[in-house]
Formats: structure tokens, C-alpha cells, sequence
């Protein structure tokens, strides 16, 4: 059985890499461990660039706290202003002993009332439970579930870029030497 370290305590974070190992390699038997580190970036990544410093960071870290395992996975959810408009998405990177791979989600468009708050320095997750009367939504089917009433949930949409992150470890030959 191999293990993969997701370098986050939340579950949705660790059944989107768990579904995405398992789809891609579903011959393989996988243990996932779940460890709690530090991003490096805030607590809301607004750019591009910060969301993906946030899941290499976090990949990082899991290697170095649990060193012994098969994969280490980082997930960080990020914002991005488009004029008027925010965007939400996450990065995912994934690395073992040799390899590295790294993808971003669908991004989608976040409604006013939850802009309006993260403006004012909310975190995506918070700001979906104001409005939404909801608990720790960031655990369960996220903002992105909320909107598609559950057609696309928080899981469903990090397992995608899991998988999509997970391509140079099925196609090696094709992925090796080439910079991560």
C-alpha cells in the first residue's frame, strides 16, 4: 500500500487526493495521511501566483513532516480579481522521490454579497457561511458546491486537478526531464 500525505486536516482536501490516486491508478492501493502545515501565504491567497506558492509550500512541508511516504500533496484555494469580478479555484501540486506534477481547478464566479466580504478581508470559507447561514462550509461542499446546488461540490472539483496533476506520474516517459 502506498501512502500519500495531503498536507491539510481538512477531509474534503484528502478525499479529492484519495479519488484521484485511486482513479488514475486503480490497480494501486493507497493510505492517505493528513498533516497540518503551514501555507507561507495568507490566510486567502488573491493571486494566481500566491495560491500556487501556497500548495507548493504546503507540499513542501508534508515531505519534510513525513518523509517516509510514496506522495506528498498540496491543495490551496485561491481568489483572483478580473476587473469587477472574483474568481475562485485551487492549485494542487503533487511530488514523490522523482517526480512532480501540479494542476489548477476550474475557476468560477464568485456572486457580490460573498466579493463584499472578502473585500473587506474575509476568508472564502467564512464569507460562504455569512451568507449562506452555513458551518465550516470549506469542510464540506465549499462555495462551489453552494452555487451548483452540490452538481460540482469542493471534492469533485480539487479530484479533477488531482487527476489532471497526476498526468506526468502516468505518463513518465513523457514528463521526464522536462521542468516542474
Amino acid at each position: 500500500m502506498k501512502t500519500i500525505v495531503v498536507a491539510s486536516t481538512n477531509p474534503v482536501k484528502a478525499q479529492s487526493a484519495l479519488n484521484g490516486f485511486s482513479r488514475m491508478f486503480p490497480r494501486e492501493s493507497f493510505e492517505v495521511k493528513t498533516v497540518d502545515v503551514p501555507s507561507g501565504v495568507s490566510h486567502q491567497p488573491m493571486t494566481d501566483e500566491e495560491t500556487l506558492l501556497g500548495a507548493t509550500n504546503r507540499m513542501i512541508h508534508a515531505a519534510r513532516a513525513l518523509p517516509e511516504a510514496h506522495f506528498w500533496v498540496g491543495i490551496e484555494g485561491g481568489i483572483e480579481e478580473q476587473g469587477n469580478e472574483m474568481m475562485a479555484y485551487a492549485w494542487i501540486v503533487v511530488r514523490s522521490q522523482d517526480q512532480e506534477g501540479k494542476s489548477r481547478s476550474g475557476s468560477f464566479l464568485l456572486p457580490r454579497p460573498i466579493v463584499d466580504l472578502i473585500r473587506q478581508g474575509v476568508e472564502l470559507g467564512e464569507a460562504d457561511d455569512r451568507v449562506f447561514g452555513r458551518f465550516n462550509s470549506k469542510q464540506g461542499n465549499g462555495a462551489i458546491g453552494i452555487l451548483t446546488n452540490d452538481v460540482i461540490d469542493r471534492t469533485g472539483l480539487y479530484e479533477h486537478a488531482v487527476i489532471l496533476a497526476l498526468t506526468p506520474f502516468v505518463k513518465k516517459e513523457l514528463y521526464l526531464g522536462s521542468s516542474s
